[in-house]
This record gives structure tokens, C-alpha cells and sequence, in this order.
């Protein structure tokens, strides 16, 4: 029983972090007859630092590297700072937040 209970309590831990780490997102036709192919995004939360497109964080999806400073969020490290510094403008409005 003990053998059984260590990988099985191992593979719940993995599945329920990855499950609450991406989300899918359904493909869509925009108003003007774009189609917009489904992509992975990471989880909505109070913080742009764990975002794909943060600068540095890579997606493991496509591998690509972040790039956006997220200069007007709160919560990044880059906020209230100069875009001209830098690239990457990272803008993105309060509303965005839900704030």
C-alpha cells in the first residue's frame, strides 16, 4: 500500500499544478472574417511576472522569449519606468487588471 500511495500522491501534486498552469484557448472568426488560431496562455492572475510574454520568461509552447516590460502593471519590476531605456513597450491599460 505505501508503494502505491508515494507515485500516486506524486502524480496528483504534478497533474493539479500543471492543470491551474495553462490554459487553452478556442480558435475564433473576428467580426471582419479573421480567423484567430487557439493558442496556450498562462492562467489569469494579480501578476504579470509569470506571463509567457514577460520579459525573460520563455513559452513552453512555442519556446519563444518575453519581451514586454509591463511598464503600467503594478506587479512588474519594470513599472514606472521609462520605455525609452529599453525595448518592448509592454502596455497594457489598468483595465486590463481588472482594476
Amino acid at each position: 500500500m505505501r508503494k502505491l500511495f508515494f507515485p500516486l500522491a506524486l502524480a496528483v501534486l504534478f497533474f493539479a499544478s500543471t492543470s491551474f498552469a495553462d490554459q487553452y484557448v478556442q480558435g475564433y472568426t473576428r467580426k471582419d472574417g479573421t480567423y484567430v488560431q487557439g493558442y496556450t496562455r498562462s492562467s489569469p492572475n494579480s501578476s504579470v511576472r509569470d506571463n509567457y510574454s514577460y520579459k525573460g520568461n520563455t513559452n513552453p509552447s512555442t519556446g519563444e522569449t518575453g519581451t514586454s516590460y509591463y511598464r503600467n502593471s503594478p506587479s512588474s519590476e519594470y513599472y514606472g519606468t521609462s520605455s525609452s531605456s529599453s525595448s518592448g513597450s509592454g502596455y497594457y491599460s489598468s483595465s486590463y487588471y481588472g482594476k
